[in-house]
């Protein structure tokens, strides 16, 4: 049985125990579909996270994507499995304001050692605030010989 499937119903009922970067952004499980590669997910735009013009930083509503997608992977995953990040890319389509935002990811592609992702965020009441796409490189944890 998956890791992460186990972890995941963990993740959806206490929003900080996936990790100290999701919970840094608030995150918070909604849905997750394990067979399809999809999950939703809340983030708590923080005021800290606003640049110079007050408007929230490019960085952490990417960070909310990659959080989002690699969800997505990770809900499909095996024991000893892991998928890190190996290319993201972003649109912007409108700045976001402090706030919560939901965030979908899913699994568009999952190959033997590829996975090809998409994700939107989105305000609370569904304005579209940025899309991504990202590739995945599923990798298998290797335990040193003993």
């Amino acid at each position: 049985m998956s890791t992460y499937k186990t972890f995941f119903p963990q993740a959806l009922e206490k929003p900080a125990s996936v990790s100290p970067a999701a919970d840094l952004l608030g995150w918070k499980g909604l849905e997750v579909d394990h067979e399809q590669g999809r999950i939703r997910v809340e983030f708590q735009a923080k005021p800290e996270f606003t640049n110079p013009i007050g408007v929230i930083h490019g960085g952490f509503l990417t960070a909310m994507l990659d959080e989002a997608m690699g969800g997505a992977i990770a809900a499909m995953l095996g024991y000893g499995e892991f998928a890190p990040t190996v290319e993201l890319k972003v649109n912007f389509i409108r700045p976001a304001q402090a706030g919560s935002l939901v965030a979908e990811g899913r699994v568009v592609y999952r190959g033997i050692s590829l996975a090809f992702l998409q994700g939107e965020l989105r305000t609370i009441d569904g304005q579209l605030i940025a899309t991504g796409s990202a590739t995945a490189q599923i990798q298998r944890i290797r335990r040193p010989a003993s």
